[in-house]
């Protein structure tokens, strides 16, 4: 595999035009030739940069998952299911006005809040909906701030293009929500930090969130427009299996349409995605499947560690054990993910020994496709 580090032109001809790109930011707001448009990467003009960080941070370029492990965990990407963890359990707010917002538990936004209010971090980069239901990244600085980012869209946003519009020489303390590719590329900027914007090290706190695929923020939208009265539109929700559909909840009640006439809005890179639970995050929260109100937690370092012990202490959540029936199930469906995903990466390559972006042993890459 080559891992030499190339460019713009490689980046358009590898990953952009091949329908590979997440979306995912890393590559935009530090480059003035790259920017999102229509749920796309775009190039504005021609870049003659024969090495680019554009290209080293993103999540479809090769990765060695061995080494930017290491550095996160300090150990070898691991073997299971839902790689490093802690502990995984479950939680919800005791927060009735984020509980009454919140897509699931109210975790996430419980613990942005606590992480601004304690002073862990000085900004939250995250998303919200716009009045025209699609995503848009912002930065909080206040739990009421952060309260404006609850709920999910399910669309893709470029949420890393606000991290790099950060400068060199700001002392901002960030605080990141992110998907699991997007996780992925600030993870490799980890690795080799960015020369041009604020350091990698201001990144305090990164919670990730549990992800199947995600919808094309150009072609999911038209959908939306052409079936809904999108104005009155106050939450969308795609509920745990076996419910098998997508609902959009009104004053009026709810519309809900199957999600098989969803999932053909899919970003065409999810089917290449190994990652369901957000595994280089600090904390990772998903739904709990078949108990109302919680979320799925997973904690994954001292940082996640720490924060979900000063939740706890301060009666901001309420946490208790994932039943073993749950977990099964979660690391079941984790595990679909990598086989399916690394079947599919496989079937494009041509080659069991080419997987792409994804630097894995082959001894560990035989055991997922076991």
């Amino acid at each position: 595999m080559d891992t030499k580090v190339k460019g713009c032109k490689e980046l358009l001809n590898e990953v952009i035009d091949k329908d590979l790109c997440t979306l995912c930011g890393a590559c935009t707001g530090g480059c003035p030739y790259l920017v999102p448009y229509k749920g796309k990467i775009v190039l504005l003009d021609n870049c003659t940069l024969s090495e680019g960080q554009c290209y080293k941070y993103c999540p479809r370029t090769y990765t060695d998952m061995d080494a930017i492990s290491q550095q996160v965990f300090g150990v070898p990407y691991s073997e299971d299911e839902l790689g490093t963890t802690k502990e995984v359990l479950i939680a919800r707010s005791t927060d009735a006005q984020i509980k009454e917002k919140a897509q699931y538990g109210g975790t996430v936004t419980t613990l942005l809040s606590l992480a601004l209010a304690e002073g862990l971090i000085d900004n939250a980069i995250l998303t919200r909906t716009s009045e025209d239901k699609t995503p848009i990244a912002f930065l909080a600085q206040s739990a009421e701030e952060v309260l404006q980012g609850a709920g999910s869209n399910y669309m893709a946003c470029p949420i890393l293009e606000t991290y790099n519009h950060f400068l060199k020489d700001s002392n901002h303390s960030l605080g990141i929500v992110a998907m699991p590719c997007q996780a992925l590329a600030l993870t490799k900027m980890k690795k080799e930090p960015p020369e041009n914007r604020i350091s990698i090290n201001n990144v305090k706190l990164v919670i990730g969130l549990f992800c199947t695929w995600a919808l094309s923020p150009d072609g999911f939208y038209q959908f939306l427009r052409e079936n809904l009265d999108l104005p009155r539109v106050t939450k969308f929700d795609i509920p745990p299996p076996p419910a098998n559909r997508f609902d959009a909840y009104t004053p009026s009640g709810k519309i809900s349409f199957p999600l098989e006439q969803i999932r053909k809005f899919t970003i065409p890179t999810c089917a290449y995605c190994l990652d369901m639970t957000s595994e280089f995050a600090d904390i990772s929260v998903g739904s709990v499947e078949g108990i109302e109100g919680w979320n799925t937690v997973i904690i994954r370092t001292d940082v996640g560690a720490k924060l979900m012990e000063m939740a706890k202490a301060k009666g901001k959540l309420e946490t208790d054990k994932l039943p073993p029936q749950n977990l099964a199930h979660l690391k079941e469906a984790a595990l679909l993910k990598k086989k399916r995903a690394l079947k599919e990466i496989i079937k494009r390559s041509g080659d069991k020994k080419n997987l792409l972006y994804v630097g894995l042993s082959p001894a560990l890459a035989d055991k997922l496709l076991a």
